[in-house]
C-alpha cells in the first residue's frame, strides 16, 4: 500500500492546461518546429503547466470563433491565450465584426471558468493612422470590459526594428521569438 503512494507523490500533477490560439504569429510561420513562442512557452513552463499550440496560420476571427467549441472541449484548458485579430486588420475587415467574433470567444472560455490571456497587435503604418488606432482600441476595450489579463502587443520591445522579422516585415524571425513568449509569460494567469 506504501508503494502506491510513494509512486503518486512522485509524479508532479500539472497545475494547468494552456491553450495559445491564434494566428501565424503564434503557429511559427516561416519558422523551424520548436522555434516559436509557444513552444518556447512550452518549454519554460514544463513540467508543472502544458501548452497546447492550436495556431494556425491565416486564421481570421471567424475562423478562430468556428474553432474554438471544438478547442476547448479536446483540450480542456484552464487558460486561453487568444491571439486573434491580425489577418483581420491586414484584410481591412470592419473592426465591429471583429470586436463581436473575439467577444464571442471570450464568452465561450468563460463560460467554462477558462481564464482569457488576450494577446493584441498592431497594424503596418500603411493602413492609416485612423484604421490603426481602431484596431487596436479593439482590444483594449475588450481586455478592460472583461477584465482579462492583457497583452496590448504581442511584438512589443522590437516593433520598430524590422532585422527583427522576416523579409516579409510582418512575422518576427527566430531570434525575436524568446522576447514574445517572455512578453506573454508575463501576463499570464498562472506561473
Amino acid at each position: 500500500m506504501l508503494l502506491p503512494l510513494l509512486l503518486l507523490w512522485q509524479v508532479p500533477a500539472l497545475a494547468a492546461t494552456v491553450l495559445v490560439f491564434g494566428d501565424s504569429l503564434s503557429a511559427g510561420y516561416g519558422l523551424s518546429p520548436g522555434q516559436g513562442w509557444a513552444a518556447l512557452l512550452g518549454r519554460e513552463l514544463a513540467p508543472r503547466h502544458k501548452v497546447v499550440n492550436a495556431s494556425v496560420s491565416g486564421e481570421t476571427s471567424a475562423g478562430g470563433l468556428s474553432r474554438l467549441p471544438d478547442a476547448l472541449n479536446r483540450h480542456k484548458p484552464d487558460v486561453l491565450v487568444l491571439e486573434l485579430g491580425a489577418n483581420d486588420g491586414l484584410r481591412g475587415l470592419p473592426m465591429a465584426e471583429m470586436r463581436r467574433n473575439l467577444q464571442r470567444m471570450i464568452d465561450m472560455a468563460q463560460a467554462r471558468d477558462v481564464q482569457v490571456l488576450l494577446v493584441g497587435m498592431a497594424l503596418p503604418p500603411n493602413y492609416g493612422p485612423r484604421y490603426g488606432a481602431e484596431f487596436r482600441a479593439v482590444y483594449d476595450e475588450l481586455a478592460k470590459r472583461n477584465q482579462l489579463a492583457y497583452v496590448p502587443l504581442l511584438i512589443e520591445g522590437f516593433a520598430g526594428d524590422l532585422s527583427a522579422f522576416q523579409r516579409d516585415g510582418l512575422h518576427p524571425r527566430a531570434e525575436s521569438q524568446a522576447t514574445m513568449m517572455r512578453t506573454v509569460k508575463a501576463k499570464l494567469p498562472v506561473k
